[in-house]
């Protein structure tokens, strides 16, 4: 519930600035159009993070459920070549044994490698989203929650939520801050604002409506969940709604639990492919918009002459989300996302209010109700919710976010279209 709540704050400022530039976009090209060359370069830089680390945690996850089909299906294959070389947890299989101790082994998660290549080549060779293949995959997925949601029900076990609020009150801003990253994509409801009839009142609409909705069913499926298993035993599961379906059905002896869980592990299955598709899109698309600013080396804005796609910005994409993928876990790259997705949203909402002071007589076909009231408070919970984060996810971004001033200042900066004569090189 407090997620939602700063991403509606959020959300509205964001609608306000996507409303301000007559083109379909993301947030690095509202801002670079609006509040110049350097906070365009950090949030376009924030936004690599963002779709590059949420990805590879899709990616791990599809691998996790992967793993689980082909248990269903009664394939075990080497746990060598279907777990990342990191295990922070250690790896255990399904009967609790120990197969790997915490740390660093060797290995590759070939399925989470795989699921990024294959639709890397996809997304090379042109892939047109259509609205109504869009709405059935949102309806599977929907029908998938549901169905967890009213079978689990009647198995859930009172006393496994006992206590309620286990870790107090920092483990609720924590938690938060790590399931933070299950809401992006909200944003883009906002990008559409130059198409509404009625932007005013339609945006606001669009955007609390898609947060009360996925609200619900998140609520619903963790109360579910939850009421399981103990809350401690998910820790570190890539696909917990399915593992725990797995131990149910074993344990309950239930045929309908069985078959429940491949209904599950289908419509998740096709829920992280649409994800991944739409993330590696945007980070392709990212890439390439900074290279046609000048802003990073113009070979990422080369288009294929055949398929008339940013063919090289693809493929580096999929390169730089596949191979960690196959390395590391789920939590490292849920931590960096998250914190890359609230910086990239503390900074929209500040852009907000300056722009409101720099030019208040721009048009905007949206403007964010409350005065300076939401981009405030959207400021000082996302800055809460970055506070919940590890120390080590704050001093991975901030080598992140070096390297990527260190690359502007001494490259991008010289070569962009603003640059002056005498200091181009």
């Amino acid at each position: 519930m407090l997620v939602a709540i700063v991403c509606a704050f959020t959300g509205l400022c964001y609608a306000e600035l996507a409303s301000m530039i007559p083109i379909a976009g993301s947030a690095y090209t509202y801002t670079y159009a609006t509040l110049g060359e350097l906070i365009a370069w950090i949030i376009g830089w924030d936004l690599i993070l963002e779709y590059a680390f949420s990805n590879m945690a899709v990616c791990v996850g599809f691998a996790a459920h992967i793993v689980d089909l082909m248990d269903w299906l009664g394939i075990h294959p080497s746990a060598r070549w279907i777990s990342p070389a990191y295990l922070p947890s250690g790896l255990q299989d399904f009967s609790g044994n120990t197969l790997y101790a915490p740390g660093w082994h060797f290995g590759f998660n070939w399925p989470a490698f795989l699921i990024v290549m294959i639709l890397t080549v996809v997304l090379v060779r042109g892939i047109r989203e259509s609205a109504e293949t869009n709405n059935i995959m949102v309806l599977l997925k929907i029908a998938a929650i549901l169905i967890f949601v009213a079978f689990g029900a009647h198995f859930i076990h009172p006393s496994n939520w006992h206590p309620f609020y286990p870790n107090g009150w920092s483990g609720l801003l924590t938690g938060g801050s790590i399931i933070f990253f299950t809401y992006i994509g909200f944003d883009s409801v906002s990008t559409a604002a130059e198409e509404c009839k009625n932007p005013q009142r339609d945006v606001p609409i669009g955007i609390l409506a898609t947060l009360v909705i996925c609200t619900v069913l998140y609520i619903g499926v963790a109360v579910v969940l939850t009421g399981l298993i103990k809350w401690n035993l998910l820790v570190g599961d890539a696909a917990p709604v399915v593992n725990t379906l797995r131990k149910l059905s074993l344990t309950n002896r239930s045929e309908s639990l069985h078959w429940v869980r491949l209904v599950i592990l289908i419509g998740a299955l096709l829920g992280m492919i649409s994800s991944i598709l739409v993330f590696q899109i945007g980070q392709a698309r990212v890439w390439f918009a900074m290279s046609r600013d000048r802003l990073l080396p113009s070979v990422f804005s080369k288009v294929h002459p055949r398929y008339r796609t940013p063919a090289v910005s693809t493929w580096v994409a999929g390169i730089v989300v596949g191979v960690p993928a196959g390395l590391l876990d789920i939590g490292t790259f849920s931590d960096l996302s998250n914190i890359g997705t609230l910086f990239a949203f503390v900074l929209v909402s500040a852009g907000v209010l300056i722009l409101r002071y720099k030019d208040p007589h721009r048009h905007r076909s949206f403007r964010c109700p409350g005065g300076p009231v939401f981009p405030v408070l959207s400021i000082f919970f996302c800055a809460l919710l970055m506070a919940g984060l590890p120390i080590m996810t704050w001093l991975r971004f901030f080598v992140w976010l070096g390297i990527g001033l260190c690359i502007y200042f001494f490259y991008s900066r010289r070569r962009s279209e603003f640059c002056p004569p005498h200091r181009a090189r």
